[in-house]
């Protein structure tokens, strides 16, 4: 379901998005208390490590305990109304793009729009069209996850006003160069890998055995979501950073902080600082978010996608009057 089959019946451009929209913020919801771990995992300078007593954070449970207690259940989900508005935005234009350029693939090239190959190009190109359009909500959503108490922003208008008049409109799309660096391979090696991976159960699963299709779905996607992201780990580390320059006040209570002049000075200072080792903070997060994440996203677009499809279908009409 996922890309353009030439013979299969496919979804509309407003069906893909509408399935997409809702991939992105039913998935939002589930991953959200991840998401905001990972953050604070990549914006931390000292080492995660029990036997740093400078580190606030040490692993996954001791960080999600001390969330908890010292900000409330509710810190699991801060940011997440920008980040509703970066799920539902991002899913609507990545699988438009994705569908239409698989689409394009097929009528004006001689490549099959099945291939791994035009998978992993497509899939990359219409993630890179996605982040562009809705970067400037990433920021303020990694904003809101990476600020402690008290708060220096209180809520989303008074963030893009104090952003706005303070660091001027560029502060929107802080990190965008890692994270069009960062996105093409993610994204298209997410949708590559979901598809040999769904070749491959094909190969494996008898053509009969239909009945954990959407099992299926999130297991290929799960597998997909883990691979990428560690491929591709240490830029999304790099765009953290750099997203929350001009922001250093409200990190000053999780410890160290550092500023940045760009892309290539945040990579030398955290070699020199942190090691190799620093460009994989919150990894393991990150990888249980990942494979959540795109797991879900596909196990929910192409349910969304079947359903409407079955709405549509004259068989379901038929069945409906009689």
């Amino acid at each position: 379901m996922v890309g353009y089959d030439p013979e299969a019946k496919g979804v509309s451009s407003a069906e893909a998005a509408a399935a997409g929209s809702a991939s992105g913020l039913v998935t939002r919801v589930l991953i959200s208390p991840l998401d905001v771990l990972k953050i604070r995992f990549q914006l931390q300078i000292e080492q995660l490590s029990s036997r740093n007593p400078t580190a606030k954070y040490h692993s996954i449970l001791q960080a999600a305990q001390r969330i908890l207690r010292e900000e409330g259940l509710g810190a699991f989900w801060k940011g997440h109304v920008p980040a509703q508005f970066l799920s539902v935005g991002y899913g609507a234009v990545q699988f438009v793009a994705f569908e239409s350029l698989t689409e394009l693939v097929h009528n004006v090239t001689s490549y099959s729009a099945r291939s791994s190959f035009v998978h992993l190009v497509c899939g990359g190109l219409a993630a890179c069209t996605a982040t562009v359009t809705v970067q400037p909500v990433d920021t303020l959503r990694t904003r809101f996850a990476a600020q402690g108490e008290p708060k220096v922003y209180p809520n989303l208008r008074r963030a893009v006003v104090t952003m706005y008049q303070t660091e001027g409109p560029r502060s929107f799309y802080r990190g965008l160069t890692p994270t069009l660096i960062a996105i093409f391979p993610y994204a298209g090696l997410q949708f590559f890998f979901y598809n040999v991976l769904q070749q491959f159960s094909e190969w494996v699963i008898p053509a009969g055995g239909k009945k954990g299709g959407n099992i299926k779905n999130l297991v290929c996607g799960s597998c997909a979501g883990i691979i990428s992201k560690t491929l591709t780990y240490p830029l999304d580390l790099v765009k953290k950073r750099l997203q929350v320059g001009g922001f250093e006040q409200a990190r000053a209570a999780f410890g160290q902080v550092r500023t940045y002049r760009g892309f290539l000075d945040c990579v030398r200072q955290i070699m020199r600082e942190e090691g190799p080792g620093g460009f994989f903070k919150g990894l393991s997060p990150s990888l249980l978010k990942a494979a959540l994440s795109t797991g879900l996203i596909f196990f929910w677009y192409e349910l969304f996608c079947s359903l409407l499809c079955a709405l549509k279908s004259p068989d379901s009409t038929g069945r409906k009057e009689s």
